[in-house]
């Protein structure tokens, strides 16, 4: 304890010292600060605490000071960087971010190494100050003219560079000033600590990113291309570390288009490595980073889907993930130190894999819905705490909701609803397309029975109907699609009095709004709503004797409009149903106009267009209905039966049957 103290009053004294104007006594000063703070943080405090940190940088920035006493300054302050979060965000509110950058344009090497190693230092803090980076537009360049300058600065600027790529401007900027040029070929540095953030430089600059990863694919060192470099980073002899770092860069390169999916390089070097990083021999921070990787890389591509679901029995491996219950705390290679649920981090990983896995196969997805307790699981994510579980549990979810068999079976029995609504009501912003795209799909195949007791039913008692059309009225068209989505697939085979629950709550001058929408999806869900209400004669009649005319109206609306031939067919098929009815019929009888538009269409070049349009006339003259006789000749009057004669030489076998069917009834 006495020889604590005498050190603790041996700073004291060096600050002391370093405060004060007497110059002789800087050089040793600052040497026993720097002795003293080394790896200890009660001493890194103290020295903050007395105010040394004002004092370094104000010599830093000082031409007048020796160089030699401003570089061991910067080591100092590189030292108390390594210190709490606090320290190092007292660190950054004091300018030394600025005084660093400063410092790295010097011409003496030892001075601008000691900078760029403080700066590495406080980059590796958990919320970097990245836009001081960017503020003088000769900084960037700057550090890759220097890059070549000695390891230190290899190592430091490419940390730095990983760390300081956070847009699509920051990726812009640093291959604008030939980034790409400068780090290809310190991948082939036989320094680790060189290559790793080289690497990791290469995955920030390619994220989500076409053109920098084309342009990346296409870079040579030495004749070799870096997807060449990158494979070689691959090697088993390589750290677990260094591959799961090169197939993450390859990843990246595949999703922005600049390698394809079917190429030796992603099918038989990247699926695998991230494949391998999953199973149990891994650290618990490469089952993460192999899982996440694995999920994104083949998150677009059924042919990577299949051959990952098959690859190393990787279902089963992700299973594991679900059953750790363990909180370690470690020192990640990237942050400071910091307790991590690794419970959380797995499920989240398992999830994302699971939801890319089952994006479009339905025997895929049958193998993981078979993992044991997997639905449970996936409830007990959503109901978590932990954003990023919650998040991925619900792409999950999304995923697997897609399998209209398990939403018939495994489906029905888990409430899976209930945290679903909890989520779209009170659930992050962010989350509220996925959340309710993945309603859409619950909605359409959860059995739309009678019974009181039915999921759906459960789903319209939370206010199910209420929540989609707010969604219909939102900004953003992928809220609004979804809302009139779930809106068309509720109202699928519903009941009379959900159907009528919709239409009043939507009202018509919402659904003329949609009709009006510029996303042709959303135009196209929206008649589609309106298809799934008029649809069974009792509730066909029903609705068209409250909301005929606007029904009609909007029919009109659409035929008469520049829209696509889909578009066109949803509307003559709103017409059939119209025709279906046994008094709506009266609707198209006594409104000439449409009469003569599916004249028109029957006519059509595009034989989709003929046989909705003759599907509906064989609906308005069927036989056995009343009023069928007045009906067939007021049509015949017009021309329709000679039209449908005149079809009967089509070729396309759908309308030759539909027109023999319709002319049947006139017989």
């Amino acid at each position: 304890m006495i020889q604590t103290a005498m050190e603790v009053d041996s700073g004291w004294e060096c600050v002391n010292n370093i405060l004060a104007d007497e110059q002789d006594k800087w050089m040793e000063s600052i040497v026993n600060v720097k002795n003293s703070v080394i790896g200890n943080n009660k001493h890194k405090n103290l020295a903050v605490q007395q105010g040394i940190i004002p004092r370094l940088l104000q010599w830093m920035i000082d031409d007048g000071i020796p160089i030699e006493l401003r570089t061991e300054a910067a080591i100092v302050l590189g030292s108390l960087a390594k210190g709490s979060e606090e320290e190092l965000q007292t660190l950054v509110n004091a300018g030394s971010v600025n005084v660093l950058l400063m410092g790295i344009t010097n011409n003496n090497i030892k001075f601008v190494e000691a900078c760029l190693r403080c700066l590495k230092t406080l980059f590796l803090m958990n919320d970097p100050p990245v836009h001081l980076i960017y503020e003088n537009k000769t900084v960037i360049p700057h550090m890759i003219n220097i890059i070549s300058k000695s390891l230190c600065t290899q190592e430091c600027i490419t940390t730095l560079f990983s760390r300081c790529c956070n847009t699509k401007e920051h990726q812009e900027k640093l291959c604008m000033n030939g980034a790409l040029a400068t780090l290809a070929p310190l991948l082939t540095s036989t320094i680790y600590k060189v290559q790793m953030p080289t690497l990791k430089s290469i995955a920030v600059l390619c994220y989500q990113n076409e053109d920098v990863a084309k342009a990346t694919a296409t870079a040579t060192y030495n004749g070799e291309s870096i997807p060449s470099l990158l494979v070689k980073l691959l090697a088993r002899d390589k750290t677990s570390e260094m591959q799961m770092a090169a197939a993450r860069c390859l990843t990246y390169l595949c999703r922005g288009g600049a390698l394809q999916p079917s190429s030796n390089v992603i099918m038989f070097k990247a699926l695998p490595t991230v494949i391998r990083m999953c199973k149990k021999d891994r650290t618990l921070e490469e089952n993460v980073e192999g899982a996440e990787t694995l999920a994104y890389l083949i998150e677009e591509d059924p042919e990577l889907q299949g051959i990952a679901a098959i690859s190393d029995h990787i279902i089963k491996t992700l299973a594991e993930y679900l059953r750790y219950t363990d909180v370690q705390q470690i020192n990640s290679r990237t942050t400071h130190k910091k307790d991590i649920n690794w419970s959380n981090e797995l499920k989240q990983a398992a999830f994302r894999a699971f939801a890319s896995l089952g994006a479009n196969d339905e025997d895929i997805r049958k193998k993981i819905i078979e993992t044991e307790n997997l639905m449970d699981h996936i409830i007990s994510g959503m109901n978590s705490e932990d954003i990023k579980v919650k998040a991925a549990a619900v792409r999950c979810l999304h995923s697997l909701s897609r399998s209209v068999q398990q939403l018939r079976t495994t489906f029905q029995d888990h409430v899976v609803w209930k945290p679903l609504m909890n989520m779209i009501q009170n659930g992050p912003e962010d989350l509220l397309v996925i959340t309710s795209s993945t309603l859409c799909n619950l909605l359409l195949e959860f059995s739309p029975g009678r019974e009181v007791n039915t999921p759906r039913k459960a789903i319209l008692d939370t206010g199910a109907i209420g929540i989609l059309v707010t969604l219909t009225g939102r900004n953003e068209s992928e809220l609004r699609l979804n809302g009139i989505w779930g809106l068309m697939n509720m109202a699928f085979q519903s009941e009379l009095k959900v159907k009528s629950q919709i239409i009043e709550a939507i009202g018509t001058e919402q659904l003329f709004k949609l009709l009006s929408d510029p996303d042709p999806n959303i135009l196209m869900k929206t008649l589609g709503l309106i298809r799934n209400l008029l649809s069974g004669k009792p509730h066909i009649d029903s609705i068209m004797s409250v909301y005929g005319t606007q029904i009609m109206q909007a029919v009109v609306f659409i035929l008469e409009g520049d829209h696509s031939s889909d578009i066109k067919e949803q509307t003559l098929c709103i017409l059939t149903n119209v025709a279906d009815g046994d008094d709506s019929k009266g609707y198209i009888m006594e409104n000439e106009d449409v009469l003569k538009k599916l004249m028109t269409y029957m006519m059509h070049t595009n034989v989709k267009l003929q046989i909705a349009a003759t599907t509906c006339i064989s609906n308005l003259v069927w036989n056995e209905e009343e009023g069928a006789y007045k009906r067939q000749a007021k049509l015949r009057e017009m021309g329709v039966q000679k039209i449908l004669q005149q079809l009967l030489s089509s070729s396309d076998a759908i309308l030759f049957d539909r027109v023999k069917d319709a002319l049947k009834q006139f017989g």
